[in-house]
């Protein structure tokens, strides 16, 4: 099933751009700049929306104007507004659990403490959408981790997050035609 809607989970506002948790917004933005995307103000949906053509496929990019916990709400909007099905999205979205520099696409499954995932598929009702989790280490300890997500990548870790974005990037036609299967044999190595 072809992807219809990639939604860049993040948190709104220039204090928060440079931070770990943005990691989805960062591939959801350079994907748009790639292939001359560009994002409008879509307020009632809570988001910004840009249309992206890939090898004759069209895919709404999204990010969301709500704060990372509430990804949920723009979500629901944009994907019952243009009746698209769960397992016609991909979330891409910040990973504790890889190191920084990994990216891993993978379908379904649960939250794993990630409070956007954790409103997403609450609001929608469904766990049955595909993410694509971007790296970006862990601090060690389970009370680091706000602070951790909240703050800016070292310059290497950076490099390194930069570089798997621009791994996903390249499989992107494959996984908006469909192909995942093909897009996780070539991004999970």
């Amino acid at each position: 099933m072809a992807i219809k809607l990639i939604i860049g989970l993040r948190n709104p506002g220039s204090a928060y751009e440079h931070t770990r948790h943005n990691a989805g917004e960062w591939f959801t933005a350079f994907l748009a700049q790639r292939h001359n995307a560009s994002f409008k103000l879509e307020k009632k949906m809570q988001a910004e929306l840009a249309d992206l053509e890939l090898n004759n496929h069209s895919c709404k990019l999204v990010l969301p104007l709500t704060f990372m916990n509430h990804s949920g709400q723009p979500t629901r909007l944009i994907s019952q507004f243009y009746r698209i099905q769960p397992e016609e999205i991909l979330v891409v979205h910040d990973e504790l659990d890889l190191p920084a520099g990994t990216i891993k696409l993978k379908t379904g499954g649960g939250h794993g403490g990630h409070n956007g995932l954790r409103d997403i598929i609450s609001l929608l009702g469904s766990p049955g959408f595909h993410r694509l989790r971007i790296g970006i280490g862990h601090p060690g300890h389970k009370d680091l981790v706000h602070q951790y997500v909240l703050n800016k990548p070292s310059v290497q870790d950076r490099q390194h997050i930069f570089d798997a974005i621009d791994r996903g990037i390249a499989v992107m036609p494959l996984t908006i035609s469909g192909d995942l299967a093909r897009a996780m044999n070539q991004l999970n190595v």
